[in-house]
């Protein structure tokens, strides 16, 4: 049987028409001879919704009693006898009556599509999970229901419903939506003008979301390569200097002018060397797009401009936001620039614009790496230039007519040889050099035709020449050099002034140390390993990268020791020897970081001792007053019993016997509690976790407190939970203690237990006079007892001890306020695997 199929009308806010077009389409579908159902729809009380339902089956829903009140929910059994071909429910974020077959309305919705029906339901974009404090913070309405974003967005088909701010409250005016005595409030409150635009505005934002999922997921499926400008998606690209800094601004007022509109910013790295960017004008950029809503992305190839189209077409864009180059106007002789090339490749789906800024024309100027460094086009062109261009050169001198003398060959021959120099470095030049002699020689000396000269002014005008070529091609070569080392050292310090600067800031995140590491020196993979003596394996304590991380420094194609036991293995390529300095650099910083860390934990430690010997200490108070008192007391009615001087009566006896009683129950409540936190504290709390009934441990639990104060609420049909019975029963006997002790007189403590997906909970409800939330956490704490309660009241263990257990059981223990004054305490507990839900009755309700 396949699963069924969700189709969810999402709107902006109550009231824009979603069940309204739920039941449309319900109705069109009968129509078509498609079996519908409503298996819940709510009309409010809106008489245009409740004429829609007229002419479609409805599923009797379920009755439940909750708190002495009659309420209705879904029957999902009765949906999933019908079996329908589709069913309508209502209200998808809804949460169900406590008792009710699932906590939440979704969770119902899901075993209707696990059972094969199709399922038409409506959400308002407030109820969504990852929304919520969004919403807030527009409404100032906290939504207590919600649903999680990944349920809506595994719908098969989301609708938007939309309509206009003035629309909806025109309706709200109109009594269309809710009673007359509520319009006023509504109006002025959650439905004003600015909150309605900004939902609506969330809502179709979501939805072009969602929307741009399902195309990124065609396009992939049927590998689509074109740009489909479905939406301004801008990428702009960095170099790393300051001018990226203009270019993300006016890509980001770029995407402000079309709704939606998407920034990524991406940095191309060569793999051959050092980064040529700073990595502090980097992380400045990187920060400057993140807060501008875009994303940050840094890819590796050697052809800049290929490797900034792919990217663009990779992620459907359709601007490219490029800045003027920086290259003096005698740099174009090398090529026509990223910028050039990029606009004559992009094709007509993709728009470049180039930005000019401060910059423009100013030089390079950038710290660096390879800054001198030639690459292996200008190396192949210098050869060409050097071997080929005197060939060609000699072919066009030896036809023009006339001859333009020695002296004017000798000066073109220099030219190229000068051009071979710049383009490819010394060797190149002087191969040049001695091309150009021999064919000076050959063609343009007398005699021509033999490598002999009979004029001995042309041997010195030769001998000069080679010596000119030469002499050029060094200085160009050794030029070039120190322009190298200069920004091979502009680059390290650079890196070395970052690497400082993290330092003092205090970063230790190890991950990011090592990622840097491997987009610094372009590699696959960058690892820290560490052994704890020279014969022991090393471990792997970091790593970055996609590849496999390195396991031995062996076995990497780079490895800096860092000390006798440490060392940085990266992958991808090998490294030159100037290289390594920095990486060495990097490598301690590395280590540094682990330090570090390692630092904290033993901080932590450290800590937990120090809360440790806090604990200690509370106990000595403890057990100096609190465990006195009931000491005190049994010692003074023995003592009065043992005397001879009075005769007690019966009456006097058995209330003595009676104090007596009393104070051993209260010592032998407190050591336990005592003893049960030394047990936590100490990590020797072993669960054995079986399969039980609520209903067999909840009542053992009410022992200890008195007759008719506690409401229990436990239905027949709750699944079993996976739990400890003994700490279970301690955990809930804790807490409702607690809870009994503040709630007033005449207004019982109420226990209810639902199940809610794969858990199950207990919420333990008083009337009492609630804690506020900035203290909720502390009433947790040992040896914390909120307000002014009467140090004979406890040491404040119970709560500590009940959290405790119920961690210990794989659950949870947490507090609410209880509406309409007190708290509730919600112990969460997991279902016994194996066991969904059984059909709800009505719960059973017993008075202890």
């Amino acid at each position: 049987m396949g699963r069924g199929k969700l189709r969810i009308y999402l709107g902006a806010a109550p009231g824009v028409g979603k069940t309204y077009a739920m039941l449309s389409e319900a109705h069109r579908r009968m129509e078509r001879g498609t079996d519908v159902v409503v298996a819940f729809v709510e009309h409010h009380g809106r008489p245009r919704t409740e004429v829609m339902l007229h002419g479609l089956e409805q599923i009797p829903r379920q009755e439940l009693t909750y708190r002495d009140s009659l309420f209705t929910e879904m029957d999902v059994d009765a949906v999933l006898e019908r079996r329908p071909a589709v069913a309508l429910v209502d209200e998808l974020a809804h949460t169900n009556v406590p008792g009710s077959r699932n906590g939440k309305r979704w969770q119902d919705v899901e075993e209707l599509l696990q059972a094969g029906i199709d399922v038409v339901s409506t959400v308002n974009i407030q109820h969504l999970e990852s929304l919520g404090d969004v919403v807030e913070s527009i409404t100032g309405v906290r939504q207590r229901e919600t649903v999680p974003d990944e349920v809506v967005r595994r719908a098969d088909q989301i609708e938007l419903v939309d309509m206009s701010p003035q629309a909806l409250r025109r309706r709200m005016a109109h009594g269309n939506i809710y009673a007359p005595d509520k319009v006023d409030a509504a109006l002025s409150n959650y439905f004003r003008p600015g909150n309605l635009t900004a939902l609506r505005e969330l809502a179709l934002l979501w939805t072009a979301d969602r929307v741009d999922e399902y195309l990124q997921q065609y396009r992939t499926e049927h590998s689509v390569s074109t740009i489909w400008q479905a939406r301004e998606r801008i990428v702009v690209g960095l170099t790393g200097g300051p001018e990226g800094r203009t270019l993300i601004r006016r890509a980001a007022r770029m995407a402000t002018k079309g709704a939606g509109g998407e920034i990524l910013a991406v940095y191309v790295a060569r793999s051959d060397g050092l980064t040529s960017a700073s990595p502090k004008e980097l992380a400045v950029q990187r920060t400057l797009v993140e807060d501008l809503g875009g994303t940050f992305h840094h890819v590796i190839g050697d052809d800049v401009p290929a490797s900034l189209l792919e990217f663009a077409r990779g992620v459907n864009a359709t601007q490219i936001v490029l800045g003027s180059s920086r290259r003096k106007t005698w740099q174009y002789v090398f090529g026509p620039g990223v910028g050039a090339t990029v606009a004559r490749d992009s094709g007509p789906d993709l728009d470049v614009h180039i930005v000019t800024h401060d910059e423009v024309a100013k030089g390079r100027g950038l710290p660096v790496a390879r800054g001198a460094r030639l690459g292996r086009a200008r190396i192949v062109a210098g050869w060409l230039t050097g071997v080929v261009g005197p060939v060609l050169l000699s072919l066009l001198l030896t036809g023009m007519d006339p001859d333009p003398g020695l002296a004017n060959d000798v000066l073109l021959f220099l030219f190229l040889t000068v051009v071979a120099a710049l383009l490819g470095g010394l060797f190149p030049a002087l191969a040049s050099a001695a091309v150009g002699s021999l064919l000076l020689n050959y063609y343009f000396t007398p005699p021509t035709h033999t490598l002999t000269i009979t004029d001995p002014k042309n041997i010195v005008a030769l001998a000069i020449f080679i010596a000119v070529a030469v002499a050029v091609a060094s200085v160009v070569d050794i030029a070039a050099r120190r322009t190298h080392q200069a920004a091979r050292l502009r680059a390290e310090s650079e890196i070395l002034s970052f690497l400082a600067g993290s330092v003092l800031r205090g970063e230790d995140s190890l991950e990011e140390l090592l990622e840097r590491v491997r987009e610094t020196f372009a590699m696959e993979s960058v690892a820290l390993l560490e052994r704890a003596s020279d014969v022991d394996p090393w471990t792997c304590a970091a790593a970055a990268g996609d590849a496999r991380p390195i396991t031995r420094p062996e076995d990497a194609d780079v490895d800096m020791p860092v000390g006798d036991r440490m060392a940085l293995a990266l992958s991808g390529r090998v490294l030159p020897a100037e290289d390594r300095r920095v990486l060495a650099a990097f490598a301690a910083q590395a280590a540094g970081v682990l330090d570090r860390q390692r630092l904290v934990g033993e901080a932590e430690r450290a800590r937990e001792l120090d809360e440790g010997n806090r604990i200690r200490t509370a106990l000595l108070a403890a057990v100096s007053h609190d465990l006195r008192t009931p000491l005190a007391g049994i010692k003074a009615a023995v003592t009065s019993l043992r005397s001879d001087d009075v005769a007690w009566s019966e009456e006097d006896e058995a209330e003595l016997l009676a104090a007596i009683e009393e104070g051993a129950d209260r010592l032998d409540h407190l050591v336990g509690n005592l003893l049960d936190m030394s047990r936590l504290q100490t990590g020797t709390v072993t669960p054995l976790i079986r399969e039980v009934d609520l209903d067999e441990v909840v009542p053992m639990a009410l022992g200890g407190v008195p007759e008719g104060s506690v409401l229990l609420d436990i239905p027949e049909a709750l699944p079993m939970v996976a739990v400890d019975p003994g700490l279970l029963e301690r955990s809930v006997a804790n807490v409702v203690e607690n809870a009994v002790k503040y709630s007033p007189e005449g207004k019982p403590v109420l226990v209810a237990a639902s199940a809610l997906g794969e858990r199950v909970e207990v919420r333990v409800v008083d009337r009492g006079p609630g804690v506020p939330d900035g203290e909720k956490d502390r009433i947790f704490e040992p040896f914390q007892r909120y307000g002014d309660a009467p140090r004979g009241a406890g040491v404040g263990l119970g709560l500590a001890v009940a959290r405790g257990f119920a961690e210990a059981m794989g659950g949870t223990l947490t507090a609410e306020d209880t509406p309409g004054g007190g708290m509730t305490m919600v112990l969460t507990l997991r279902m016994a695997a194996g066991r969904p839900p059984a059909p709800v009755d009505l719960p059973a309700q017993a008075v202890t």
